[in-house]
């Protein structure tokens, strides 16, 4: 259990560490290039290790230092690994790998935990095969664990519902490079278009070009690879919106660094919705400034940035009014059921909330400490952990969690309060 301290007026200045969602492709992309990488400020967290792990599994040497991370890639040349591949809930490694093993010489069997075993990747599979991938759910249809038989993909056209998750489009676009022939990807129901645009951004700094053909349809030139050589991770705008939220219930100043304004990563855009709400927003050349104000109350759609959900929750509890928050019923497929579980931690913090099918209505108010159970989700952790700077006993249960993809938090936190 994690007490958290309430916080005065802030002012401090944070160092944001490198984006969960582009060092999880850059190991990929890395992995399957020819020869050696650098990936500077990669995030060396839980999910990123798992994604790593696997790779080594499939033949890329990786070696983690405090610096750097150094890929040596496989040419596109991966070997199966000899017994399955445990990932636990880590959902990006599940659908990217699940594309790359499509590349391997032989099976590879992909699997988690129990939750993991009700992620929806029946879309993905369906994706794949017309492309000539070998895949199938081994239990439930439709969800992990799956058994890959590789091979390579042919190439060709597909089509993706991508109504529950941009994933399963970034998954098919990494591997394509490594088709026999180009690959079409005509896309249905995207939600988190942002998570498409950074795989796309980042297939293009590893030298493949990769790109929207129209409105919903996606090319990938083939036979190609990507190139090896050194690549800088930015700072992740999902870790940053919790100092954010942080500046914007105390009324402080919070200065977030290894940030850029003209970033791919959708979560930005929670900026311009705290400025709706009241905050003032300023941009520097490596960084950004929150400076909080009286809060009041907005109506949103977060269909494409569905993990700043709990974040602007926390934020609207505080806040004037009412806020609505709309388009998000994947959050319901994520490490936990996100609507579920931010309902349940504001009502324990006595703030009216009613739950919808797919969002959530928060009549901001004077919330109260209570114990807020995380249900082993990450971003349920850190951010009730904000609210607890605005509220005096606020305590997080399995604080742990937090490894998953910021395993920092708690000392970062800890500089707010300096």
């Amino acid at each position: 259990m994690k007490q958290i301290r309430t916080a005065d007026r802030l002012d401090a200045t944070v160092s944001i560490p490198g984006s969960k969602s582009v060092t999880h492709r850059y190991l990929v992309m890395a992995a399957l290039a020819q020869g050696r990488s650098q990936l500077q400020n990669a995030l060396w967290c839980a999910d990123t290790r798992y994604t790593a792990t696997a790779l080594e599994r499939m033949g890329a040497q990786i070696i983690h230092s405090s610096d750097a991370v150094e890929v040596v890639g496989t040419g596109g040349t991966l070997r199966s690994p000899s017994a399955p591949v445990f990932l636990e809930n880590a959902g990006t490694s599940m659908r990217l790998l699940t594309a790359v093993a499509c590349l391997s010489q032989g099976t590879c069997v992909l699997t988690g935990d129990e939750r993991m075993h009700s992620r929806p990747i029946g879309e993905l599979l369906n994706g794949l095969r017309p492309l000539g991938g070998m895949v199938e759910s081994l239990e439930q249809e439709g969800y992990p664990p799956v058994k890959v038989d590789g091979g390579g993909l042919k190439g060709g056209r597909t089509e993706v519902d991508a109504s529950r998750s941009s994933q399963f489009v970034s998954a098919i676009l990494l591997a394509a490079p490594y088709a026999a022939q180009s690959v079409e990807v005509i896309v249905q129901g995207l939600v988190s278009r942002p998570y498409v645009d950074i795989t796309l951004e980042g297939m293009s700094s590893f030298g493949v070009k990769a790109d929207w053909v129209d409105a919903k349809t996606l090319r990938v030139g083939a036979p190609g690879s990507y190139l090896s050589g050194t690549y800088r991770v930015e700072g992740d705008s999902s870790s940053a919106s919790y100092f954010w939220a942080a500046a914007a219930i105390t009324g402080g100043k919070v200065t977030t660094l290894n940030l850029r304004r003209t970033s791919s990563q959708g979560d930005l855009a929670l900026l311009q919705l705290l400025e709706r709400m009241g905050c003032r927003v300023h941009w520097a050349d490596n960084g950004v400034t929150v400076s909080g104000g009286p809060l009041r109350g907005i109506e949103v759609d977060m269909s494409d940035m569905p993990d700043m959900v709990p974040t602007l929750a926390i934020t609207a509890a505080y806040a004037q009014g009412t806020t609505i928050i709309a388009n998000v019923a994947h959050l319901r497929l994520k490490e936990s059921d996100r609507l579920q579980t931010v309902a349940e931690g504001l009502q324990r913090m006595k703030i009216q909330v009613e739950e919808g099918e797919d969002g959530l209505l928060i009549r901001g108010g004077k919330p109260q400490g209570a114990m807020i159970a995380a249900h082993d989700d990450h971003r349920i952790a850190m951010s009730f952990a904000v609210a607890g700077l605005g509220t005096e006993g606020v305590r997080i249960d399995d604080e742990s969690c937090v490894e998953k993809s910021f395993p920092q938090f708690w000392e970062t936190l800890e500089q707010l309060y300096s």
